[in-house]
């Protein structure tokens, strides 16, 4: 018989003071503050709900100037319903400066509440679908600048104010499962190119700031009816039936879909999972 194998390794602190918590309680955010970017509409004031419904505080950023209607409002409603609040800011993920004074300050305004900054949600993103013989080079950039520097920017000065608070939080990256595959009938090889980046992105920083008690993963939608979705099934109607060709739940997602899976990432029910993707795509990437 083969001899035993003893641990001889010194227990980390961390796995010598684990608590056990009951599911409900493992995935609240009750007294956090949580930072959610391209919160002005869309997927990301729909991530904003959950967040408010799941018992934090929520910051919007986006580069509008105001959030959109009727989101906002009901957004606000539950804020009453939960005893929480909801501020919106408006912030271009692009310009390193604007983040850093912004999230500074959030992360201090928190503080002073009593409801530390404690996450963030990385949705702020742009869409363009253009034949890659024709793509101009300019708007590829562009793709790439706003999808994955803004993306990165978002998640370093978040991170720096995570690690600096010395309670570390975790990051949820907004990526797709274009990361993956190609989208059939679809020209958008800049936007899946920048998706790719970001899951790749999440991997390389999860190495690196683990260390500090901060987590960041993916999460990756298949088809979602946003407006900009719907943008263009209105001027593409054909696109539609491609999309649900591999709908293997007979539907195409909603934004209300994808508000549980990033709360518990958000949350302290994922506290050992960190550099993952988590696809949410109704089945299409497991049929071919």
């Amino acid at each position: 018989m083969a001899p035993a194998i003893t641990d001889t390794r010194a227990p980390s602190p961390a796995s010598q003071v684990q608590e056990t918590h009951s599911v409900p309680s493992s995935l609240s955010l009750s007294g956090k503050t949580i930072v959610v970017t391209g919160g002005g509409r869309g997927l990301g004031i729909a991530l904003a709900h959950g967040v408010v419904e799941s018992g934090a505080h929520v910051v919007c950023l986006d580069i509008l100037e105001a959030p959109t209607e009727p989101g906002w409002s009901t957004l606000l409603k539950l804020c009453k319903e939960y005893n929480t609040t909801a501020s919106f800011r408006r912030c271009d993920i692009t310009n390193e400066s604007d983040v850093a004074n912004t999230l500074t300050t959030i992360a201090k305004e928190a503080e002073d509440r009593g409801a530390p900054f404690s996450g963030i949600v990385a949705c702020a993103g742009i869409q363009q679908k253009v034949p890659g013989l024709e793509y101009d080079s300019a708007d590829f950039d562009r793709i790439l600048r706003v999808n994955v520097t803004g993306t990165f920017i978002t998640a370093k000065w978040a991170a720096r104010l995570m690690a600096e608070s010395k309670r570390g939080g975790s990051i949820v990256l907004v990526a797709s499962m274009s990361g993956q595959i190609a989208n059939r009938g679809l020209t958008c090889s800049a936007y899946n190119s920048s998706k790719a980046a970001v899951h790749q992105m999440c991997r390389s920083l999860a190495q690196e700031w683990g260390q500090y008690g901060i987590r960041i993963n993916t999460v990756s939608p298949g088809y979602v009816l946003t407006d900009m979705t719907n943008a263009l099934l209105e001027t593409e109607p054909e696109v539609y039936q491609k999309f649900m060709a591999g709908a293997l739940l007979g539907r195409l997602g909603e934004p209300e879909d994808f508000k549980a899976p990033t709360v518990f990432l958000l949350s302290r029910g994922s506290s050992y999972v960190t550099g993952i993707d988590l696809r949410v795509d109704g089945g299409h990437c497991a049929a071919a």
